[in-house]
């Protein structure tokens, strides 16, 4: 069985982001990226499938320019086996990547679609979901835990109430949370390694998809700044503080 692994390139999550001065977008000269952690966690959950014998090859995919080729040698040096490389200049919005993957699992026939719940950039948590749609498979989105059984996939997913787990007919979309796993850190032997692993390239048009995008961004502006907080010596003092200076009781 495959599985095949949506990575995408985006700020390190240790990085202070900065607005460009025109307010346009996010300034991303001289940046450290990264894989979406998010991501990670999918990569490492394919690559322990396959570890116990239950997927046969991890295939990792990522849409972008040629820079997000270091994001895909970062997955196959995790332990992927190969890479796929949507190469596209245009800002590829989550419905247009559902659209890319949809017709790559029509290439590919993989039994598991696994990705991130969402990026730490956009937060937008739609990927998985509209895959799942376009394709009319299964879907089991954040996931903290994985299990094969049979015919059948078994996702516990973290919801507001506390967990749920359901049984998923393959093939599967399966999105993943952060209390999935713990991913490994790539050695530097795997790093060399995978540096010979097959890294294929294709673009939009050879899946038949147009990436155009469809929103426009009007302006990317920084949170406020938030006040600094104070220490009260008792409750009474809180108490007249919330009332005569933040006037909330």
């Amino acid at each position: 069985m495959k599985i095949l692994v949506a990575i995408k390139r985006v700020v390190d999550a240790n990085v202070k982001v900065r607005v460009k001065p025109d307010n346009s977008a996010v300034d991303l000269s001289n940046v450290k990226m990264a894989v979406n952690p998010f991501c990670e966690i999918a990569i490492e959950e394919a690559v322990r499938l396959k570890e116990k014998g239950i997927a046969t090859e991890v295939i990792v995919v990522s849409a972008g320019t040629k820079d997000c080729q270091e994001q895909l040698r970062t997955g196959l040096a995790l332990g992927a086996d190969r890479a796929l490389q949507i190469e596209t200049d245009a800002d590829v919005e989550p419905l247009a990547i559902a659209k890319l993957l949809a017709a790559l699992v029509e290439k590919e026939q993989p039994g598991i679609v696994m990705m991130g719940k969402q990026s730490i950039d956009g937060e937008n948590n739609q990927t998985g979901q509209m895959l799942a749609a376009l394709t009319n498979m299964t879907q089991g989105t954040f996931a903290s835990e994985v299990e094969v059984a049979g015919e059948e996939l078994l996702v516990t997913r973290e919801v507001d109430g506390g967990l749920q787990k359901i049984g998923l007919k393959l093939p599967t979309v399966v999105t993943t949370d952060l209390r999935l796993n713990e991913p490994r850190y790539a050695s530097l032997p795997n790093i060399m390694k995978a540096k010979r692993k097959p890294l294929e390239t294709i673009t939009p048009e050879d899946l038949g998809v147009d990436v155009a995008p469809r929103l426009k961004t009007l302006e990317v502006t920084m949170p406020e700044e938030r006040q600094a907080g104070i220490k009260v010596a008792n409750v009474s003092e809180l108490v007249e503080k919330l009332t005569a200076e933040a006037g909330v009781l």
